[in-house]
Parts: C-alpha cells; structure tokens; sequence
C-alpha cells in the first residue's frame, strides 16, 4: 500500500525520570488507554528493556488525529516515542534501527519512523520511499463510529488485494501525474468497513459532489479523505462537511510538492 504523513498531528511530551523503572503515560482524551495498551508506552518499554534504561518516562499526548479512525495515529505516537527517546538518551540508532525495532510494536510504526511518502508491502517492515506526491490538498472527514482494524483484516485474503493498482498509483506519483494516481486509487477493505459503516459512501459521494478529484477510505476506515489540487476547492469541501461530521479538517501531505 502507499501511505504518506499529514501536517494533522498529536503532540508527543517526554521526560525522562532518573533512577526509575516507571512509565506513565497521560493523554487529554478519555478514549486512549494509557497503559500498557498504548502504543507510546509499549515504544517506551521496548527501548527501555532492549538497553536496560535506569530510568523511568513521563509521555504526555496532546492528541489531535482521531482515535479508531484508521489513520495510523497510535503508531505515529509510538514511533515519536522511538526517535524521541533516541536522542534523549544518544543512542544514536539508524532511521533502519528504529523501524525495525518498531514492527515489534505494530505493524504501521515502521513507516511512522520514516515518516515520508512510501510503498509500504510485507507486514509493514518493506518501505520504499517513492518521492513527493503532486501538488494537492486533503479534506479528512471522520464518522461517529469506529471500527476495529484486526476485526477488518480478518475478513480479507491478501490474494483480494490489488497490486496492479498500486503499483500504478506509484507510478503517477514518480510521474507526478494527479489525474492518473486519482485514477487508480483505492481501497481493498473499504467493502469490508461500508458493512459496518455505511456513512463512508455518503461522505464520498458528499465530497465527490463538492468537488473533491477522487476520495476513498483512509486504512481501515472509517475515515474518509478527499483530494483536490485547489485550495480553494478543497476548502470548499472542507466547509460543507462540517455540517455533516463533527470531525472534519483541511491538510496537506508532508513531503508533498508546495501547493497553493
């Protein structure tokens, strides 16, 4: 699959504890578990067990990417955990060191240690930079409910995966060819998440309908996001969903080509 980061981000606090053994983690949501299920923490142990840390971490997690939302957010906080830590205490570990380190953690972390626009294949460990996307603006629109990843992947077969496409929406990008990458996006499991969401069509048809070039399901949903070269368009997009979703906001891709 093609994954890239966003300029929507949560905010990663650390502080290391002197002779202690403790992990906390703190969050401004109620709806992160902040134990040992949370993937900042579990980064956290990892590096602190692997290297036997005499001391402790104090993680505050300022959060902004929806939660449940298949956009990678809880791996994005666990690989910032990674790189943090890794200054922190001068380990001086490799982009490679980290992310190898990180599939431990979940399979997305390893492209969050990376963090640029990639083909991602294997269970997350392949990560194949591909180069700044073209030139566009993103509309991301949560629904209200949420879906279980694992429960989503249990229900598709990787022979179902179309890689043809992919490889195609890799080759537009290396072409930096707009139209030809909105014509072959798309998502194997969003079938799946419609089931159990059926709010994705409508917010696709939605922002096809406000003028969004192509949109589909973010991961494994179920939030959708819509593209447009324009700025203005997509702001349009951006302006007529909030009426519809209570989560909606206007982004751009990091390492994408400057657009206006």
């Amino acid at each position: 699959m093609v994954m890239t980061a966003i300029d929507l981000s949560d905010y990663v606090h650390i502080k290391t504890i002197p002779n202690s053994k403790e992990i906390t983690v703190q969050t401004n949501t109620g709806f992160l578990p902040c134990d040992q299920r949370n993937l900042a923490y579990q980064a956290a142990k990892l590096l602190q067990s692997k290297l036997d840390k005499p001391e402790g971490v104090e993680i505050e997690i300022d959060k902004h990417i929806p939660v449940s939302a298949g956009m990678g957010g809880g791996s994005a906080d666990a690989a910032a955990v990674l790189r943090g830590l890794n200054k922190i205490w001068n380990l001086n570990m490799s982009r490679e060191e980290l992310a190898k380190l990180a599939l431990t953690i979940d399979s997305d972390v390893p492209f969050c240690v990376y963090s640029e626009p990639a083909l991602v294949t294997g269970r997350g460990e392949k990560i194949t930079p591909i180069g700044p996307l073209p030139p566009m603006w993103l509309v991301i629109a949560k629904p209200q409910a949420s879906v279980s990843t694992p429960t989503i992947l249990r229900q598709i077969h990787e022979q179902h995966l179309n890689h043809q496409e992919v490889q195609n929406v890799v080759s537009a990008i290396k072409q930096q060819n707009f139209d030809k990458m909105c014509r072959h996006m798309g998502n194997a499991l969003e079938p799946i998440t419609m089931k159990k969401c059926p709010d994705i069509i409508k917010i696709k048809d939605k922002m096809l309908q406000f003028g969004a070039d192509a949109a589909q399901m973010s991961g494994s949903g179920p939030t959708v996001f819509g593209i447009s070269q324009k700025k203005s368009r997509a702001t349009h997009i951006y302006n007529s969903l909030r009426g519809f979703c209570k989560e909606v906001y206007l982004v751009r891709a990091l390492d994408s080509l400057t657009t206006k």
